[in-house]
């Protein structure tokens, strides 16, 4: 009987192994780029000692899974080209082989960091509409890897994802990666061989999620012990359970507490006459719940009928807006820009009202200053920057009534994406050990509120994904925070007064971390991006020019080509009252603003300076200056530039 047993389990055991099938990672699908020019990693799942063959451009590649069912065959370096087919089988008897087809070979570049690499193509069109309508570029190809966390350790493979290896047209990069995009297209025009553009973003996270356990543990202990929490997934999930009863109960009570809903609001011919009359720029006419806004709008006959879209700048935090009494859009939270197509026929000769139904979980109802407020016609309802003819600009004057009063919302959210490894494991560690020509960096938002350890972390970052891919001179360009005011975030009044006095900025602090990571590491650059940014906006729209820095600072890196990049300071020294700071390159001839020195003390005092050849003197205003910086402020009006036209990075610089 034992004997029996013994013969059938082993029967059974091989049953399971011809019936397994060769696994390979979610990366690896038909339409990909792999890397020219290097060894070409391909890696996967079989049954342990199962012997596993590649074939690619007409040679066969043979290894074996090892003991854990895990194989690896590393192409030799291949030329750019394609399309070419790629297939891998296993060595039992029924596997059927894996055909990967349209399979191209030339540069790919992984895109990582928070929301500013989300931000996609859709949110940035009326910028570039002839170009984005123009996106037709096969040999161009997008892949975007799935949001997911993992508070236990580094997993295997990611998610199935919906864009997955497509050409670069209008209709594929819709939702996906601006920069991304344009930076896709920037470098197949540059080198003329097929571009591969992995996004692996997650918006509003911090730099310590995107680093191993092993690399935070000697200095930031506590966040590796916080992340180890949450290693639980029924406590995880029952949380985000309790999250979401809490928010689905919250407007629930709030519908049936807003007289707005009841007493129709919405409808054309309700009368507001004895409404408040507000100003959009005044401050504090409404907090917690919901509030209503209608303003009266007149429509001449040569526009009555016509579509519009109505342009209601961002707002804070989320909106229903309706006009004439349907409802045109919808956004959830603050950032979109607001864009409502308005249908045609909606819209009359005359009286029309446009109603706003504001509701806050959390902070001030507010209209973020600086943002197109008007009825766009024509041609123009596209437009980043609508004629004056095709348009009507709306009043800051609305009616206003309040809807119904509401404690903020309480949220039991984990936020696994926020602490720290939870990225490095669920979608880091699952791409190596893929083939990269470089990496782009665009991250710190989230870590402006203690900037102080950010430059440590980065170099860790840097430092563990070399470590993972193998490759310690695996290139980065990491993109510097832009311009924005970062009281904006605080919930400061708006519109907020410029600083003007020198100022402790977070954003300048994060900054100069950034730069100084990147200088000092032979195998970075940094893009610098302190003129493309939006004041009251932390997510500008000029992304093509952003991708088309990060493509210099891969001319230079990568590719090895003399450009030149943002200016960066040499040295500065003492001259008699003078400071002089010393550049890499010549700059633009002119006087130079946003100037500050400190001596001993500390405390930084305004000062003047004049550009000249690849050297800045300074005018102190004190004596014994020993430190000086240049843009320190969350929002600086930066006007020093290299003879390339492009922006000197902010720093902050020793005297010597």
């Amino acid at each position: 009987m034992k004997r029996f047993l013994f013969f059938l389990f082993v029967a059974l055991a091989g049953w399971m192994t011809v019936g397994a099938k060769v696994q390979l990672p979610q990366l690896f699908q038909s339409g990909m780029v792999l890397q020219r020019n290097q060894p070409i990693p391909v890696w996967g799942k079989a049954d342990a000692g199962e012997q596993v063959t590649i074939t690619f451009r007409k040679t066969a590649y043979t290894t074996t899974a090892d003991a854990k069912g895990c194989w690896r065959i590393d192409l030799p370096k291949q030329k750019a080209g394609g399309p070419f087919t790629l297939s891998v089988v296993g060595g039992s008897a029924t596997d059927d082989a894996i055909t990967l087809t349209d399979v191209l070979v030339g540069d790919v570049w992984l895109c990582s960091g928070q929301s500013n690499i989300d931000v996609t193509i859709e949110r940035v069109y009326p910028q570039y509409v002839s170009d984005i309508d123009a996106f037709n570029l096969p040999q161009v190809r997008l892949f975007r890897v799935q949001n997911e966390t993992n508070a236990h350790g580094p997993q295997d493979d990611i998610r199935q994802t919906s864009i997955n290896w497509k050409p670069l047209t209008k209709q594929n990069a819709w939702l996906f990666s601006a920069v991304g995009s344009f930076l896709g297209k920037r470098m197949f025009e540059t080198t003329g061989v097929p571009q591969g553009i992995i996004v692996n973003s997650w918006g509003g996270t911090p730099i310590e999620a995107w680093i191993p356990a092993d690399s935070l543990q000697q200095n930031y202990p506590m966040l590796v012990e916080k992340t180890r929490l949450y290693d639980n997934q029924e406590f995880v999930r029952t949380q985000a359970q309790a999250n979401n009863m809490a928010d689905r109960r919250w407007n629930e009570l709030l519908d049936q507490q807003d007289v707005g809903i009841a007493q129709h609001f919405t409808a054309l011919d309700y009368d507001d006459s004895a409404w408040q009359t507000i100003d959009q720029h005044q401050w504090g006419w409404r907090g917690t719940g919901s509030t209503w806004l209608r303003q009266h709008v007149q429509i001449d006959k040569a526009h009555a009928g016509q579509p519009a879209r109505l342009l209601l700048g961002t707002l804070f935090d989320a909106d229903i807006t309706y006009v004439n009494g349907q409802q045109v859009g919808r956004t959830y939270y603050q950032y979109p820009p607001r864009r409502y197509d308005i249908p045609e026929g909606l819209l009359r000769e005359g009286d029309n009202v446009i109603t706003i139904r504001f509701i806050n979980k959390y902070g001030v109802a507010h209209f973020i200053p600086e943002k197109p407020y008007m009825l766009c016609f024509g041609a123009d309802r596209m437009s980043q920057n609508p004629l004056p003819k095709d348009v009507i600009a709306l009043s800051s004057q609305w009616k206003h009534h309040d809807g119904a009063n509401m404690p903020s919302c309480p949220s039991g959210d984990v936020g696994l994406q926020n602490m720290a490894t939870t990225l490095y494991n669920a979608v880091v560690h699952p791409l190596a050990p893929y083939a990269l020509s470089g990496i782009v960096w665009y991250q710190g938002e989230s870590n402006t509120g203690n900037p102080a350890p950010y430059g440590d972390c980065l170099r860790k970052l840097m430092g563990s994904w070399r470590t993972l891919w193998q490759r310690p001179e695996l290139p980065f360009c990491i993109v510097q925070l832009a311009n924005y005011d970062g009281r904006q975030q605080t919930g400061m009044p708006s519109p907020i007064t410029p600083q003007l006095d020198p100022v402790n900025s977070n954003w300048a602090r994060l900054r100069e971390a950034q730069r100084t990571v990147a200088v000092n590491d032979p195998y970075a650059e940094l893009a610098c991006i302190i003129d493309l940014g939006e004041t009251v906006d932390i997510h500008p729209l000029r992304k093509r020019e952003v991708a088309e820095r990060v493509a210099l600072c891969f001319d230079r890196q990568v590719f090895g080509k003399k450009v030149a990049l943002a200016p960066q300071p040499m040295s500065a020294e003492v001259q008699g009252s003078d400071v002089t700071i010393a550049f890499d390159q010549p700059l633009q001839t002119g006087s130079v603003g946003e100037l500050e020195v400190a001596g001993a003390d500390g405390r930084f005092s305004n000062a003047k300076g004049e550009a000249q050849g690849n050297i800045v003197t300074i005018k102190s205003p004190i004596a014994s200056p020993v430190m000086v910086r240049y843009a320190w402020k969350d929002a600086p009006s930066a006007n020093l530039h290299g003879q390339n036209g492009l922006p000197a990075s902010p720093f902050e610089l020793s005297v010597r």
